[in-house]
């Protein structure tokens, strides 16, 4: 008994030493972008703000172009995010349920094609979408992310696809559905899980993303929120409440969104994981 509560208490402990180790940058960023300038760029800053001052969050807004930029990234993300399960829902059926040639050789080619480093491709991507006159434009973002994010997609889908009984599919046959037909009516409504938790990652992924965001978007008004947080500038000092307020601005709806869908997320990312 003393070493089985021994084993709870260090258990207890690490989950607090990763909870802190995580949580504590968001809890920073918090604090510093509601500190007036003087506690902010104090020699030593407390963990605690004894005073509350939120201009660094009327300034973003008012002295930056930044609901543009919100607007920007929430076209981009969000299209990318449903061409990218619209496109790898229909893939992962396919390849989870279809019996064609070359199947493996498509799973390794999509294996592949997620492994490759974004700087690899930057030059030649840069060159195909400015020959298409796609720079400064959101398909010339909304393309490579679907790229990037497509791999994940059906390697997620298709593991939630393949778990699915058969008997679903044959007793809809039997009633005269075709294949696309019990694809779209039963099968897609039972994945839910699946399209969340995928459709969160990409999401995220191309919300946050910022190499290409910064090749492919190069004027202002094209930025999206990464790229327009590292060129907040100052003429004196950088501005690190605008900063850590524009941080928390964009992080904290990926966070609430994660909190509601964390059930979904979970038996998303375990599907298959387990067989009975």
């Amino acid at each position: 008994m003393k070493h089985k509560n021994l084993r709870k208490i260090f258990f207890y402990i690490g989950v607090v030493i990763v909870l802190v180790y995580f949580l504590f940058p968001f809890y920073w960023a918090v604090v510093s972008s509601i500190r007036p300038p003087a506690e902010l760029f104090s020699s030593h800053p407390s963990l605690i703000p004894f005073h509350f001052d939120f201009e660094s969050y009327v300034q973003v807004f008012t002295e930056r172009p930044f609901a543009l930029n919100i607007l920007n990234s929430t076209i981009v993300a969000g299209s990318a995010t449903l061409l990218c399960l619209v496109i790898g829902s229909v893939a992962a059926y396919a390849i989870a349920r279809l019996k064609f040639a070359g199947k493996v050789g498509v799973m390794i080619l999509v294996l592949m094609v997620s492994m490759f480093p974004q700087v690899s491709i930057l030059g030649a991507l840069f060159q195909i979408l400015r020959s298409f006159k796609l720079i400064n434009t959101y398909p010339g973002l909304i393309i490579p992310y679907i790229a990037l994010t497509l791999p994940l997609t059906i390697w997620t889908l298709q593991n939630f696809f393949r778990d699915m009984p058969h008997e679903l599919e044959e007793a809809a046959y039997i009633d005269g559905s075709g294949k696309f037909g019990t694809f779209w009516r039963i099968i897609l409504p039972l994945a839910v899980p699946g399209l969340v938790a995928t459709g969160l990652l990409t999401f995220i992924f191309s919300w946050n993303e910022f190499l290409f965001a910064l090749t492919f978007e190069q004027i202002p008004s094209m930025y999206t929120v990464p790229v327009a947080i590292s060129m907040f500038t100052g003429y004196y000092v950088v501005p690190w409440g605008q900063i850590m307020a524009a941080s928390v601005i964009v992080t904290a709806p990926l966070v609430i969104l994660v909190l509601i869908f964390q059930n979904r997320i979970i038996a998303g990312m375990t599907a298959g994981a387990v067989k009975g």
